[in-house]
């Protein structure tokens, strides 16, 4: 089935980091861009945590692989809310990132939602951060989702991030 929108993950071989969000919303399937919505905070969290050397803007998000990152998303089904999504969506979608992890191996995969994560994983109990059980080579991070709806503030967000940029040996901007 093709998705209703020209979404396309941003994904290439000898990634540090693969940013995996949970679905499209509707301003990012209009837009054709991840994490377009003027409420997400996905641009400015990996900017200020250090992945990026300048604030990039959603129509920019191939320039990502340029800093040794991607995108993808567990289900290309846009939605307003995560939460329309079904167990059995987000499950098919960890099926398919596995895939994409074998054949790509990133460095680390990082999963932006704790209960995302636990759906489509099938996984009880998920704390923040790294997960004890790596994919292959690739380890894995679950780190809180950027939508405008999570409740954490900008700051707990780039302070979980930057524990993603250490673990790697990401630089802190400006060094």
């Amino acid at each position: 089935m093709q998705p209703d929108h020209d979404i396309r993950d941003i994904l290439s071989h000898d990634l540090q980091v693969l940013f995996c969000g949970i679905n499209p919303g509707k301003s990012s399937a209009h837009t054709g861009y991840h994490f377009a919505h003027p409420g997400n905070r996905f641009w400015k969290v990996i900017y200020l945590a250090g992945f990026t050397r300048e604030l990039l803007k959603p129509e920019q998000e191939r320039r990502l692989l340029e800093t040794g990152c991607g995108i993808t998303a567990l289900v290309e089904r846009p939605t307003t809310q995560a939460s329309e999504l079904s167990g059995d969506e987000l499950r098919d979608g960890g099926l398919r990132l596995q895939d994409k992890i074998l054949r790509y191996q990133p460095r680390a995969l990082a999963v932006l939602g704790k209960d995302a994560y636990q759906r489509a994983f099938r996984q009880r109990k998920v704390e923040w951060g790294e997960q004890p059980q790596p994919l292959m080579e690739t380890r894995i991070w679950v780190l809180p989702n950027p939508s405008g709806l999570n409740r954490a503030s900008l700051e707990e967000m780039v302070a979980a991030y930057r524990q993603l940029a250490d673990a790697l040996g990401l630089p802190e901007r400006g060094q």
